[in-house]
């Protein structure tokens, strides 16, 4: 029986932030083939930082409360901020894991920061640049 912390249990059964953002300024998707978790992120960027999160996440308990975990500490972060964000310290943020969940962590910093790249190589190269 694996048991999970109080933490854990609350953003599994509570998740904040799922869904999708129809015109996000990032994508990022990843998945693991041997436990066949697959999470995307979308994230909206203004002035630099993450103006709204939203996540979609086909897996276990674990892998739903690791997404939104990295979506609420993601939240009105910096990029360079969000870019910090390790499957460490979700894992912290979440009370622990268990070890055979630790991976589940992992995907979720991943995705975030895979989200947040291709933000950032479409602003290199000038896509979906809005002049105010």
């Amino acid at each position: 029986m694996v048991t999970y912390s109080q933490k854990v249990m609350e953003h599994f059964m509570n998740p904040r932030n799922v869904g999708e953002i129809e015109d996000a300024d990032g994508i990022g998707e990843v998945g693991n083939p041997i436990c066949g978790d697959m999470m995307t992120f979308y994230i909206k960027v203004e002035d630099n930082k993450i103006k709204d999160i939203k996540f979609k996440t086909f897996g276990c308990g674990a892998a739903i409360a690791v997404s939104s975990m990295v979506s609420e500490m993601a939240k009105g972060k910096t990029i360079e901020e969000a870019l910090k964000i390790t499957n460490k310290s979700v894992a912290e943020e979440l009370g622990g894991l268990p070890k055979n969940k630790l991976h589940c962590s992992n995907l979720g910093a991943d995705a975030l920061h895979k989200a947040i790249e291709n933000y950032l190589s479409k602003k290199s190269r000038g896509e979906g640049r809005k002049e105010s």
